[in-house]
């Protein structure tokens, strides 16, 4: 049999556990329910794959995003691990084949969101499975404590119920004290080991600057020292207009954001991580998947959403040990925006009861109704057919969605297709020279275009031919305008799943508690930010130890706030050292170490500032004397 070391040579090519990954498996491989608090980067995924991979049967693994998911199932097949999710849309009979497969494929993993968790049909069906272990990722989103609560996780201990003897692990990067006791209550744990890592980064400077002119300070920030960095930003056409201006004024950037398509985001990945652009401007979106040490730099453009996010961003610097620094670029303006996003994206519970019921009557849904089917989902559409806020919406969206009324999936992705309807002889010789390449190329990377439609990659042409994908869409349009071709664009659209059958307002006043707390959590973790932020007296480190509760936090020496100290009593300790001349008075810097009771290397740092300015003088027996 296995050990865990050599599962982990095995599939991830390491030859030891990072610091607590070890005990944690030992306590899940021993049966014990488990939580395990890792900070980003710590490695919490290998504390659950490691050993399901050593026992017999499946793991469920329940996590809240479906782009996470895929991302995990992706990672493990690619690993030759079996693994499968319950995509968005899937039908009931889809749902039979894949625990058909489950049960008879070898399957080691299975990834499921707390929502479909809720399906009498689907808790029929893991009852039939050979369960070894269930991983709640994200724990923390059963707390209404925690900064992402998600009513739906208080749902997963009827697994519990179903499977009592399977242990459980849940992990999460950032939990309060509050928070750990209400992952163990929600979930049953019994008696469970509890792993906590701290939250200190001796090597990772919080630093918090205020300008007026961010781009400027960003660019003072990137020259000094060109490692790898990130800049996040909350606005997907800003990710592109600075990496515009960075890579302007000499800087290698990419940028990344929810908007791209999956080759574009690949690609932009994939330079970053080969440091061909060691520079990445992007949204929050960018952050599954990141594991490169040698980020220096995580540099905040704008205000984060909470401390635990926070946390997570900007500990994706200095994960080598080495020196590194997380900035945060504000001034009023950023505080005074923030609050008002806050409010304007927090919709009250008439305005949920609205959209929601507009979302059925935008899909012909009748009362009582529900389909099996999903829908495509056009959010800028909706928006301006009902005359809605966006920020609302999309808040509403997420309510609607967390709390399990609805499923919607922002990654789906069918491919474009191109059929050609002119004759061959046509075909081949139309349209001008950049035309005639883009037609080339696609009868020679597609067979079988004349005969039947083709998935095509829009992206993948524009390398092949060098031009740039909105060409690539643009000709085709054109292709079809003048009846060459068929051609069926791949929808960038949401799509959207509903769970329950329509019941309009009663629905949403059977969820109004769980709303009132959520936004009244919303509030609560932008005013921790804003008073982090706005606190210019205490150490951010010894700040954000002690709002995860650790005890007897120390001060970094590092911070903003600390290094505004020690210039604070560099000044003090000048003048301390000049109030011990009088007239006709000679000290060595060992006298006045001993008289002032200080360090000596430090007052001879001062003392030669003094010398320096002129305010002091020495002699032949190195001793000092006032002017």
């Amino acid at each position: 049999m296995n050990t865990a070391i050599e599962i982990l040579q095995k599939y991830w090519n390491h030859t030891s556990f990072r610091p607590l990954q070890d005990e944690i498996i030992n306590a899940v491989l021993s049966n014990k329910d488990t939580i395990s608090l890792l900070p980003t980067g710590g490695g919490k995924s290998i504390c659950f794959q490691v050993p399901a991979l050593l026992k017999d049967g499946i793991c469920i693994v329940i996590s809240p995003l479906i782009a996470l998911m895929q991302d995990q199932v992706e990672s493990l097949k690619e690993k030759g691990i079996k693994a499968t999710v319950i995509a968005s849309g899937s039908s009931q009979n889809d749902i039979i084949t894949l625990f058909d497969n489950l049960k008879y494929g070898n399957y080691k993993f299975l990834y499921i969101s707390p929502e479909r968790l809720q399906s009498p049909f689907i808790q029929q069906k893991i009852k039939e499975l050979s369960v070894n272990l269930i991983a709640v990722d994200e724990a923390h989103c059963i707390s209404e404590w925690g900064h992402d609560f998600r009513p739906s996780y208080r749902n997963i201990s009827v697994l519990k119920e179903l499977i009592p003897s399977v242990p459980f692990i849940a992990l999460t990067a950032t939990a309060t004290k509050i928070v750990i006791e209400d992952i163990a209550t929600n979930l049953a744990l019994k008696q469970p080991a509890i792993f906590k890592k701290s939250f200190s980064r001796t090597n990772l400077a919080y630093r918090i600057i205020t300008t007026e002119d961010k781009l400027q300070y960003l660019k003072k920030i990137l020259i000094n020292k060109k490692t790898p960095a990130i800049v996040y930003i909350n606005s997907r056409k800003k990710t592109e207009e600075i990496a515009r201006f960075l890579n302007a004024n000499g800087f290698l950037c990419g940028f990344y954001h929810g908007g791209l398509s999956k080759q574009e985001k690949n690609q932009s990945f994939k330079n970053w991580m080969s440091e061909k652009t060691p520079i990445m401007i992007a949204t929050n979106a960018f952050g599954m998947g990141i594991d490169k040490d040698n980020v220096s730099k995580v540099i905040h453009l704008n205000l984060p959403s909470s401390i635990e996010n926070y946390i997570q961003e900007a500990g994706r610097a200095g994960r080598n040990d080495e020196n590194a620094v997380s900035y945060i670029l504000q001034n009023e303006n950023d505080i005074f925006l923030f609050k008002e996003q806050i409010e304007n994206s927090l919709p009250n519970i008439p305005e949920i009861k609205e959209v929601h019921k507009k979302l059925y009557q935008h899909f012909n849904i009748a009362n009582g109704e529900i389909f099996e089917s999903s829908f495509l989902f056009n959010y800028v559409d909706f928006c301006k057919k009902y005359n809605f806020t966006p920020y609302k919406v999309d808040a509403i969206l997420k309510i609607l969605n967390n709390n399990g009324i609805l499923e919607i999936s922002y990654n789906f992705n069918k491919k474009s297709s191109v059929q050609f309807i002119a004759n061959s002889k046509k075909v081949i010789h139309f349209g001008n020279t950049k035309t005639k390449e883009l037609i080339r190329v696609l009868l020679r990377s597609y067979a079988g275009l004349f005969e039947q439609e083709k998935h095509i990659d829009e992206y993948l042409l524009s390398k092949k031919i060098g031009q740039t994908t909105s060409f690539i869409i643009k000709t085709l349009h054109q292709l079809e305008k003048e009846e060459i071709l068929t051609y069926k664009r791949a929808s960038n659209d949401a799509e959207i799943t509903f769970l329950i059958p329509r019941e309009d307002d009663k629905t949403i006043n059977r969820i109004s508690k769980n709303i009132e707390k959520y936004i009244h959590q919303k509030r609560k973790k932008a005013g921790d930010l804003i008073r982090f932020i706005q606190n210019d007296t205490i150490c951010r480190n010894v700040q954000i130890l002690s709002y995860f509760d650790e005890k007897k936090p120390q001060k970094c020496g590092i911070c903003d706030v600390c290094l505004d100290d020690v210039k604070n009593n560099s000044v003090q300790l000048s003048t301390e050292i000049l109030s011990q001349f009088k007239k006709g008075t000679f000290y060595s810097s060992q006298e006045i170490s001993t008289l002032l009771r200080a360090n000596e290397k430090e007052i001879l740092i001062h003392l030669r500032a003094l010398l320096a300015s002129e305010v002091l003088s020495i002699n032949k027996q190195n001793k000092f004397y006032k002017k």
